[in-house]
């Protein structure tokens, strides 16, 4: 295949993936890589391009072609290596949140106050949802600059034990893609494959807490997983996609160790959490339903809740904090975790190292 055109090697995939839903073929993991890797270098025609992303999608992606894809991503994405001993990253859904109001971007210096390295991967806003991704609340809030200080970023994650990758940083060629996949609206397979990229690895343990929306997309991320660089994955069905696990219904989390065989986990607050706790963490989230999520409220609640420990987004945020943290072995419990991410937020002490990594970065 590799002698025929590029040209002609995606035609004959698209003859393959393209054909309906009784008469389509899927691709062999060696082809779904060739066919990402054209498009990510600009091989074949954007017409091809978004043909290409809309059947692969339509025909339902097989796990051997999300690993495929996946290996076309992670080969022109290099991990910088950060002399950190443990690192955790977020990857919630890179089209963002809309429905509730979510502070997953100010648990990451909270989590890492606890005692583990933690950075979110994200982008500006992508389709279908265009909603508020961690990317947005940085470039659209706070006035960091959307892309070319990469190494700067990770320089201060090295510094401050916390921050925040973009993929217009991370891997340019995926962010070229923005404006055709604006076009075709839908979600393609990349949407499912660039939460589970690696830009950064710690010479110690990695880790990855990120999302699957649809049954069946978490067995291509665990499978993906040992096939990656991160010694633990960690793939739930959080609130909205995101990595808030098991507060606004019981949440299935599947945890891949490398090779091991995947372990999966019911998640609830109220088991989670002891009595007293779990009734703080369930009001809050009744009263976050009232509250219109947009990016000046969660901005207001979040700074309130790292200056004061006060709110609904300081509970939220500790739940998250004490959640993940517990499922990379930081603590044996939830609550234990819990109770120090209160003091943490009522110390004040993240929102001052917060400030501090956004204005270092401010034109």
């Amino acid at each position: 295949m590799s002698e025929m055109s590029p040209e002609n090697r995606m035609q004959s995939y698209l003859q393959k993936i393209a054909a309906g839903p009784k008469l389509s073929k899927d691709l062999t993991e060696e082809e779904a890589e060739d066919a990402l890797s054209l498009i990510l270098d600009e091989k074949v025609s954007q017409v091809r391009i978004g043909v290409f992303l809309i059947a692969a999608r339509m025909k339902v992606e097989t796990v051997p072609e999300n690993i495929g894809y996946w290996r076309a991503l992670q080969k022109r994405m290099t991990p910088k290596t950060i002399a950190l001993d443990k690192l955790l990253q977020i990857a919630d859904p890179f089209d963002g949140f809309q429905r509730i109001p979510y502070f997953g971007f100010y648990a990451i210096p909270v989590i890492a106050e606890l005692g583990l390295p933690t950075y979110g991967h994200s982008a500006l806003p992508l389709p279908p949802k265009f909603g508020i991704t961690f990317e947005d609340l940085l470039v659209n809030h706070y006035q960091v600059a959307p892309s070319g200080n990469g190494e700067q970023r990770i320089k201060q994650i090295q510094n401050f034990h916390f921050g925040y990758i973009n993929t217009g940083d991370a891997l340019p060629a995926l962010e070229n893609l923005r404006s055709i996949r604006s076009e075709i609206v839908k979600r393609p397979m990349l949407a499912t494959l660039e939460k589970i990229l690696m830009p950064l690895k710690a010479e110690g343990q990695n880790f990855l807490a990120t999302t699957y929306f649809h049954r069946g997309y978490e067995v291509s991320l665990t499978e993906i997983g040992k096939r990656g660089q991160f010694d633990r994955v960690i793939v739930g069905n959080g609130m909205e996609g995101t990595t808030l696990f098991g507060v606004h219904k019981e949440a299935k989390v599947f945890i891949q160790d490398r090779n091991n065989e995947t372990q999966s986990r019911a998640l609830k607050y109220s088991e989670l959490f002891q009595e007293e706790t779990a009734k703080q963490i369930l009001e809050s989230h009744e009263a976050l339903k009232e509250i219109e999520s947009k990016r000046e409220t969660i901005t207001q609640l979040g700074e309130r809740a790292l200056k004061t420990g006060e709110g609904p987004a300081a509970l939220q945020i500790a739940s998250q904090a004490a959640c993940l943290s517990h499922l990379a072995d930081i603590f044996k419990t939830p609550q234990e975790g819990f109770d120090l991410a209160m003091k943490v937020l009522q110390s004040g002490n993240c929102y001052e190292k917060l400030m501090q990594w956004i204005n270092a970065l401010k034109p």
